[in-house]
Formats: structure tokens, sequence, C-alpha cells
């Protein structure tokens, strides 16, 4: 093993072969350092009868079944690299496979895996057999133990798939994945998965329900609007963003941020804002806005295919295509393209989302429904951003029967809500009905000073003070002091009222 050894030990030491993560590198050291001779065949024991005959058809050796040769040879994992490749023949396919990329492999088989194919390919073929060893964790179950029949805490991939899906087994594996950590496997993370597959589909399906073009042919940007520019150049912020995270081999990461462009870009955003357009037919902003969802829908299937390759597959071949490729595995990875990049229009956009998103928080906590319209008054410095264009975004995703930007706001008293983009005022009577929520105020206010007086009564109770355990005393003050807070709340409340 010694001369097998150094050549491999060297690979590694010029940076010739590296792990990811580079840590990994000691575990191997170790190991090639105090090397010992050693049965590279994987035998268990000296001695291990390996099944192999010579064959009297081919002269190759060959493993036998029910005296039926089966070739070519039995090999060695050590040889896997190259082996299987036409080996020791100089095929085609071993000119131009070997060497490989990457491989990716468990940190517990490196001593006695990864180490074999790289002094066997060095030794062999006098070339190393990768560049690059990327580890993965081992996955463990949701308490952190690893899976072994003794603690019966193992799963059955088939059954999961059966329940769940393919594509959901294989998102949730690659969710949180990081190199060389291990993972904890819980149906919640299948739970999850399979509800993001099923938000994909939906979204699709949507889109599918609101086209008649047949071809994606992307228009002028001067034909575009703003929310078009504004998930264009979200969506190539996203392809330049996964495709530095699949370089440093983060992969979970990159799934990360494509199932939060989805969820949240996509469908909770995009799909809301371009459904005036939708419903517009026979109108150049429907048909722009066709061509642009789909456009963007397309992509993000790419993206996700090396995750989630079925309902990727199966959406994919639904739609129009911008690329006309017959299957998605053989279309091209995203790229960036820099003429889908409009940082005006895009940061423009993000100042209306911003308003938009504190609207909605403050109406939430206010109990203000959804159907409750209201006007809204904006006061800004970026008038680009607040304009005609994008008043229509308040009426469809902040409940706003109108809007208007004005340079001072000097109506009645209103709701503030205060952004870095601007300031929007609602009047507080179109937002509630005063009598009705002075009612509901006042009913919760009895209601409050019921518990209050039931708690002050009890805490003066000499007898229950002195005899009920220091918890239970403490936990009935606790209350009271909730309660008192409760209280004020809601006098401000009506004050403000």
């Amino acid at each position: 093993m010694e001369p097998l050894a150094k050549t491999a030990i060297e690979a590694v030491r010029t940076g010739e072969i590296k792990f990811v993560p580079e840590r990994f590198e000691k575990n191997y050291f170790h190991w090639m350092e105090n090397i010992r001779d050693w049965c590279i065949s994987r035998q268990l024991w000296w001695g291990h009868r390996i099944p192999a005959f010579y064959c009297d058809d081919c002269d190759e050796i060959v493993v036998t079944k029910d005296g039926e040769a089966v070739c070519p040879t039995w090999f060695s994992s050590a040889l896997w690299p190259f082996s299987t490749l036409g080996w020791p023949k100089n095929t085609e396919d071993l000119k131009y496979f070997y060497p490989t990329n990457t491989l990716v492999t468990g940190y517990d088989i490196i001593t006695f895996w990864v180490s074999r194919m790289i002094f066997s390919g060095l030794e062999y073929m006098g070339e190393k057999p990768f560049d690059t060893v990327l580890i993965h964790g081992l996955v463990r179950d949701s308490l952190g133990r690893k899976m072994s029949k003794s603690l019966g805490n193992g799963i059955d991939p088939l059954l999961i798939i059966e329940k769940y899906g393919a594509d959901a087994l294989r998102f949730a594996l690659a969710t949180g994945n990081s190199p060389g950590n291990d993972m904890r496997f819980s149906d919640e993370k299948i739970e999850s998965a399979r509800n993001f597959a099923n938000k994909l589909w939906n979204a699709a399906r949507f889109v599918m329900m609101n086209l008649d073009i047949d071809k994606v042919e992307m228009p002028s940007p001067d034909k575009m609007g703003i929310a078009d520019k504004w998930i264009l150049t979200k969506l190539n912020s996203l392809i330049k963003s996964v495709r530095t995270q699949f370089d440093a081999y983060e992969l979970g990461i990159a799934l990360s941020e494509i199932y939060d462009f989805v969820w949240d870009i996509f469908c909770d955003w995009y799909i809301e804002l371009s459904k005036p357009a939708l419903s517009a037919k026979g109108t150049e902003a429907n048909t722009v806005t066709q061509n642009v969802i789909v456009y963007v829908l397309e992509n993000i299937l790419k993206l996700l295919h090396p995750f989630i390759p079925f309902i990727t597959e199966e959406i994919y071949l639904s739609l129009p295509h911008f690329d006309d490729c017959e299957s998605i595995m053989i279309s091209s990875y995203p790229k960036v393209k820099d003429r889908f990049n409009f940082a005006v229009d895009f940061e423009n956009m993000e100042k209306v989302i911003e308003v938009i998103k504190a609207i909605r928080t403050r109406r939430a906590e206010m109990n203000v429904p959804p159907s409750k319209k209201a006007k809204i008054f904006i006061t800004t410095q970026y008038a680009d951003a607040f304009n005609n264009s994008t008043a229509e975004f308040f009426k469809k995703l902040a409940s706003a029967s109108e809007v208007e930007v004005v340079a001072e706001y000097t109506g009645e008293n209103a709701v503030q809500i205060i952004t870095h983009a601007a300031t929007a005022y609602i009047p507080m009577a179109e937002m509630v009905d005063l009598d009705k929520e002075r009612a509901r105020l006042n009913g919760e206010l009895a209601k409050v000073q019921g518990e209050i007086d039931r708690l002050v009564k009890k805490l003066g109770n000499a007898e229950f003070v002195a005899k009920a355990p220091q918890k239970v005393v403490d936990g009935e003050k606790a209350k009271l002091e909730k309660y008192e807070s409760t209280k004020q709340g809601i006098l401000d409340a009506i004050k403000a009222l």
C-alpha cells in the first residue's frame, strides 16, 4: 500500500482532488498516512472466495448463476470510475468520461471506498478519477438517531413514495441539506414538500386556464408593465443566486431560494398582480402578461427539475414553450439574461409592495375584513413609483376603493402608515364603522373589567392568599396584570375613535 498511498495523498495535498467540505480531508489523510497493507477487494476475510470463473465463450472471468455465464467481468468497487466505461479496453466511453468531475458520497465511506478509487485510478489510468469529492451527511430519524434495524426507526422509501410521491421525498431530502452535515427525517418535512408540489401544480393550472397563446414570444420592454419588469428582474436575480449556490455545492440553500420565489414572489404576488391583465382578453396587456407569466413559470420548472423531476416534466409538457424543447430533461438550465434586468422599474415596484404590505398588516391588526374598501391617500417623494399604473395594485391587494397621491394629507382623522418609501393615510371612518367599533370595544371592555373585578376580589381574600401555593397566587397576579394591560389598550382604542 505504501507506494499507492503516497500518490493518492499527494493528489489531495496539491489540490488536484478536493474535498467539499474541506474538513473531511483530515479523515482521508488520517487513513492514508497510517495505512497498512490491506485487501482492496472488500473481502470480509482472507481467503474469502470470489464467485468468478473463466467463461468458455469469451475467455473472460465472469460470475456464473445457475450455470449460465453472465458477462462482463466481476469487478471491485475500487475500479468503478473506469471499469464501468470498458477498461481495460480503450473505449470511446473511457476516453470521453474519464476522469469525471464530482463524486458524491457519505463521510462514512471516505476510507473504504473513496480512497480505493483514488489510488486505483492513479495506478491503472495514470490520472485522477475525479476532481471533487462532495461529502453529504447521513439521514437520521426525527430524534437525530441513526436509522437502524435494531432500533426499528428506518423508513421504506417505497411506502413514502406511494403515500406522498417521489417528488415530495426528493424535495424533503434536499431541503435544509448542507455539505457534510447530517439531516433529520420527519413526516412533517414530507408533508410540507407535498404541499409545495400542490402549490406549484395549482399555480400552473391557473396559468394554463388563462392562456390562448401557442408559443412564448417575449415582448419588447416598452410593452411590458412595471410588474412584468419586476418579476423578470427578480427571476434573473434568482437564477444568478441558484447557479452560485450550485457551484458552491449548497443545494439546500439553492432549493430554499427557489421555494421562497415560487411561494412568495410568483404565487402570492405576481399571479395576483397579473390577474387584471389576464382577465382583459383581447388587449395588448393581456398578450404581454401571458408571455411573461409562462416564461417565468417555464424557468421555475427548469430550476426545480433536478429536485422534483416528475411534476416539472408533466407541467412543462403542457405549456407553450420559449425554448421549443420536447422535454425539460434536454432543455438548457436557466441563465441570467441581461436584457431582462430593469433596475429602475424593479426598485419602484419594490416600494409599492412595501407600502401594500404595511397597509395589509395594519388592516389585519385592526381586524378590518378585506371586503371593506377604503380610500388611500399617499404622500411620497417617489412619484415615479406611485402613479395611475400602480394604483390598480392597491385596489387589488390592499382593499383600496381609490388611491390619491397628495403633497400633504389634510383630511379627517386617519390611520397613518409610515414606510421608507411613502406614508399612507386611510380615513378612520372609511376603514371601520365607528358606531359598531365603539360598541364592540365597549363589549370587550365589559368582559375584561369583569375578569379584573373577579381577580381583585380573589386576591383580596386573605385566606386564599395565605393557603394557596405561592405559584398559584403569582399566576393570578400575572393574570390581573395582563387584564389591566388589555383594559388600557381598549381604552386607548376608544379614545382614538
